[in-house]
């Protein structure tokens, strides 16, 4: 009892540590972004809600990753650890899911800089590719000449419509993007986040069974923190495998593949329940494989 106890603290405050710093690098990014940046066209500001909803997912899956090794490296039986694991989760999740849905009264916290009213011939550019604008930056569809990699020039009097493809205007940028590994881990989270929400706004069984489902499969992960003696390279193991489950969680949610597996389902599952149904499916086989391996060893507690 001890030692779930000094679990169960240890838990709550990584929860809470990752999220409060999660949320503030957040707005920290974004004040960055409308320091650097010069819109071209009217932004809105920042909501403080959709920046806690966008922050859920990256810190549930460092705390459950931490846990687990903690729950190694302490020598915590595996059967009430990973039960331990999986009720904090849920519970922090869900109690935290609701408190954001509570703080729409906080928005929003940043407003962007005014948009800027630049002169005919301005060029806008992100990564390789620049429009030239040939009336004022306020006539966001006007005339502009288009340069991208390895192609011709393009000039569009009118881009929309027919034979013309719709080139949004960038932002006018003062810095570099960061890299791609960081960018699409950021993407996969806004992703679950969006798969979260909706499912909180639509059907709150769905929500629950899906926040259930993919914390159980995060927690059911423990003997990889056990592949290594190290516990920094079982951490580095584990968040490869995290990594995989990240990657793997937007990768089922994705239209295509939900419809895919719903039609070798034949209607059995409702689309919704897809997605928690594999994560659940997926979890309890890990845990199977886990208490077969350690019943197959004898000593191992379980």
């Amino acid at each position: 009892m001890r030692k779930l106890a000094k679990l169960t603290i240890f838990f709550s405050i990584s929860f809470i540590v990752f999220f409060i710093v999660l949320v503030l690098l957040r707005f920290v990014s974004i004040w960055i972004d409308f320091a650097r940046i010069i819109p071209l066209a009217p932004q809105s500001g920042e909501d403080f809600a959709e920046t806690a909803w966008k922050t859920l997912p990256a810190a549930l899956y460092p705390t459950i990753l931490l846990t687990l090794s903690y729950t190694v490296r302490r020598n915590i039986p595996i059967t009430p650890s990973i039960f331990c694991i999986i009720i904090l989760g849920f519970g922090f999740t869900v109690g935290a899911t609701l408190g954001i849905s509570r703080t729409g009264a906080l928005k929003p916290i940043l407003k962007p800089v005014s948009p800027i009213d630049g002169a005919p011939g301005l060029i806008v550019s992100q990564s390789d590719n620049a429009i030239v604008l040939l009336k004022k930056s306020s006539e966001i569809w006007g005339p502009r000449v288009v340069s991208l990699p390895a192609r011709p020039l393009i000039y569009q009097e009118i881009p929309l419509g027919p034979n013309n493809t719709i080139l949004h205007l960038p932002a006018l940028s003062f810095g570099n993007e960061a890299p791609w590994f960081i960018r699409s881990v950021e993407i996969d989270f806004s992703l679950c986040a969006g798969a979260l929400k909706s499912r909180f706004e639509t059907d709150f069984t769905a929500f629950i069974a899906y926040a259930c489902a993919l914390i159980l499969l995060l927690g059911s992960l423990r003997f990889v923190l056990e592949l290594s003696q190290w516990p920094l390279a079982s951490i580095f193991f584990g968040t490869l495998v995290f990594r995989g489950i990240l990657a793997l969680e937007v990768f089922l949610n994705s239209r295509e593949i939900n419809n895919l597996i719903g039609s070798y389902l034949a209607g059995r599952v409702p689309p919704i329940y897809i997605t928690p149904v594999v994560f659940a499916s997926l979890g309890f086989l890990v845990i199977l494989y886990t208490f077969l391996t350690r019943l197959a060893r004898p000593g191992r507690s379980t």
